[in-house]
């Protein structure tokens, strides 16, 4: 029993002394210390490609002489409007509502003070199209069912990831390119990348324009068009690389 006693004293030391150094490696390792000339870059990769959103928003404004009239007829007005939205194709998930006001209309005269002559009720939905070309048209029928305020159209790329992943790879890409002219340049080569630093990526918007009232559409007008045209989407890499 002693002999055993003795043989587990012994071993444990053992053990603990051929894990040390493992243990010893493993709290030491890290990143390598820049032994060369450290070259910091920053670069940018850019990739086109047509929209295939687009976003506007349709309103209705009604005046009345009653705040209860005036959100009536609004209500009844906005329903029609939703109504040839979803009637033209336009699923639920792209149809908000994002807007409801109510608002007392003033008549001002000197040294008096203002009267209400009337209240004005306004309602607005974002409309998402997801063809479009077909945005147009679906303006037209908006206005014929009672919108009479449009504002847009904000145009996106529905998926725009993998054209990012593209952008990134020109990034790198035109990193890398620029390393080697100053590396050539001072007399030395690219030895390793050090870091790499993505900046944000925001969506490119297209301007909005003022909301615009529209007024009845007589037989003779054309029928509203939107050209998608391109966008481009870009990305900024900060790139460190190290010279010897």
């Amino acid at each position: 029993m002693g002999h055993e006693l003795l043989k587990i004293g012994l071993a444990m030391p053992v053990a603990l002394a051929l894990m040390a150094p493992a243990s010893a490696q493993q709290a030491t390792a890290g990143p390598q210390p820049i032994g060369g000339t450290r070259l910091d870059i920053v670069a940018s990769g850019e990739v086109s490609a047509v929209p295939d959103i687009a976003t506007i928003g349709a309103g209705v404004v009604t005046q009345q002489p009653t705040a209860a009239a005036a959100m009536s007829e609004n209500a009844s007005r906005t329903a029609a409007t939703v109504a040839a939205i979803r009637k033209a194709g336009v699923a639920d998930r792209d149809i908000q509502t994002t807007a409801i006001s109510l608002s007392p209309q003033y008549r001002y005269a000197d040294n008096q003070p203002p009267v209400i002559t009337g209240y004005q009720a306004s309602s607005r939905v974002s409309v998402r199209f997801r063809d479009v070309k077909k945005a147009g048209p679906i303006l037209d029928s908006l206005v014929a069912a009672g919108a009479n305020q449009i504002d847009g159209p904000t145009l996106s790329i529905d998926k725009p990831e993998p054209l990012l992943d593209q952008a990134r790879q020109k990034a790198v890409a035109e990193a890398r390119a620029r390393a080697d002219l100053y590396a050539r340049a001072a007399g030395l080569s690219v030895k390793r990348i050090v870091a790499i630093s993505e900046g944000s990526f925001e969506p490119p918007m297209m301007p909005r324009p003022a909301p615009m009232m529209m007024m009845a559409r007589g037989k003779e007008a054309a029928d509203t068009s939107i050209e998608a045209g391109e966008q481009k989407l870009s990305i900024s890499l900060s790139v460190t690389f190290e010279l010897n």
